[in-house]
């Protein structure tokens, strides 16, 4: 595995695979490597000549300055994660390199898609991703780049950039990994305390318990099923449930036959912030 940190060394790279007709498959990560990123990298691995990860975490996409502070650093962990995927290449530029002096922010807009769940609670994150993997994209040049559905939300939004500014990359979303007992993985689990890692499965048993009442229940039902589970739940305080179209993120009053919903919660752990979402059949 080559190591980078610098824009210059892994663009003079890269064009050397290209010039070699290889394809690039892109991973982008935060660090604090897990299975599920791992998965990423393996499907990657697959369909492209090269795979190439990057390693930064992103300033301008955290709305809490704790949380950037406290967010895993485990760089000598990741590496050797890395290699056990053979992974190709690996990108680990300073916040100085990808932003020089002026670590603020483009605007972007993402035909709404921004102002739904994530959006209402975190001002500015959408516009920080955008940031970064637009200028990733604008570095690495992959043929595709590959990102998981635990943050729906961000995967839909990145396929808007990727139509609206006409990026030349295709953009595949994968699976959630879990935990054997259904916990979505996240770099922030590992921050649980022991006793909110017991109690945080409860997340996903609560989403496949909506998924499967989903064809015989209304919305309203099922929202108010998931307040009150939840109201019960000491140690898990529910930020937002919401059932949403998966194209729009608009959430959903009713059903539609011709469309499809997901089902997407945030819940608070102590003072780690969980997310999870799950597909939704409509039997109507």
């Amino acid at each position: 595995m080559k190591t980078f940190n610098t824009k210059k060394d892994l663009k003079d790279c890269i064009l050397e695979h290209k010039l070699n007709k290889k394809t690039i498959g892109f991973v982008p990560t935060m660090g604090a490597l897990h299975k599920g990123h791992l998965s990423l990298i393996k499907k990657a691995k697959k369909k492209n000549d090269i795979v190439v990860v990057s390693i930064f975490v992103n300033p301008t996409q955290f709305d809490n300055i704790e949380d950037l502070k406290k967010y895993p650093k485990t760089l000598e962990n990741d590496c050797k994660l890395l290699e056990s995927v053979a992974c190709d290449v690996l990108f680990t530029p300073s916040v100085d390199e990808i932003y020089a002096d002026n670590v603020v922010s483009e605007k972007f807009g993402f035909d709404g898609l921004e102002h739904q769940m994530e959006g209402k609670f975190r001002d500015g994150h959408f516009d920080g991703v955008g940031t970064i993997v637009k200028t990733l994209f604008d570095i690495v040049t992959p043929n595709k780049a590959y990102f998981g559905e635990k943050d729906f939300q961000q995967l839909q939004i990145i396929k808007k950039m990727v139509e609206k500014h006409q990026l030349d990359v295709k953009i595949k979303g994968c699976p959630i990994f879990r935990e054997d007992d259904g916990l979505a993985m996240s770099s922030r689990n590992t921050r649980l305390t022991k006793e909110h890692r017991e109690v945080a499965p409860f997340i996903y048993k609560t989403l496949k318990k909506v998924k499967k009442n989903f064809g015989t229940k209304s919305v309203i039902e099922l929202n108010e099923w998931v307040e009150n589970q939840f109201k019960n739940q000491p140690l898990l305080e529910l930020e937002y449930f919401t059932i949403a179209e998966e194209k729009t993120l608009e959430t959903a009053n009713t059903k539609f036959s011709n469309k499809k919903y997901r089902a997407f919660i945030a819940v608070f752990a102590g003072e780690i912030r969980l997310i999870d979402n799950i597909r939704l059949k409509n039997n109507n």
